[in-house]
């Protein structure tokens, strides 16, 4: 079952939804996705973590200087594609406009090039900072990381350790989950 809850005081829009995944979030600012959480146990812990995510000062002072996307975003048809992901099906969300917060240089080139990691692949987190133009800085690469407020959009799962080691995850299950995303994701990639 989909639900919007839009509260009146403010601009967020916060849809959820059940998933394979578990329960499914995402918080949308500005026609921009601000945050997403799944792999809760009930719609009231996804959007709570929603909520505490995109209600961070950073997003909402963001948001608030931020002009519209060209394209307005379709929250709900992302909420479905998302439920699809969840399902199985591959999908890179490259197309889907974020809203970061204050970010630095530095880690708006590491989303960056987090994003354009495809589904089914994975790069270690010194490629991600060498991509970014910061070779040496995979520890920062991790922060960055680590501080991923918008998952699944921005692949922060498809980073793994130099060793070949997942390293670590914080959505719900932890890397539990991120072992099964990339599992689902080479499934998925293979088919295609």
């Amino acid at each position: 079952m989909l639900v919007l809850d839009k509260p009146q005081s403010t601009d967020l829009d916060v849809l959820s939804t059940a998933s394979e995944l578990g329960f499914l979030a995402v918080a949308v600012r500005n026609e921009r996705v601000c945050g997403l959480s799944f792999g809760d146990e009930t719609a009231a812990q996804a959007e709570s973590r929603v909520h505490r995510i995109a209600s961070e000062e950073a997003v909402a002072a963001a948001a608030r200087t931020a002009a519209r996307t060209a394209t307005p975003l379709d929250a709900v048809a992302l909420l479905e594609r998302l439920v699809r992901y969840a399902a199985g099906a591959a999908d890179d969300f490259f197309d889907v406009p974020v809203l970061l917060g204050a970010m630095t240089p530095f880690q708006r080139r590491v989303v960056a090039s987090c994003r354009a990691i495809p589904c089914g692949s994975t790069r270690t987190y010194g490629q991600l900072a060498a991509s970014a133009g910061s070779p040496g800085a995979a520890r920062a690469v991790g922060q960055v990381m680590a501080s991923n407020r918008i998952p699944l959009i921005v692949p922060c799962h498809r980073v793994i350790a130099a060793s070949g080691g997942l390293g670590g995850f914080s959505a719900p299950q932890g890397v539990v989950m991120k072992k099964r995303l990339l599992a689902m994701e080479q499934l998925a990639a293979a088919q295609n």
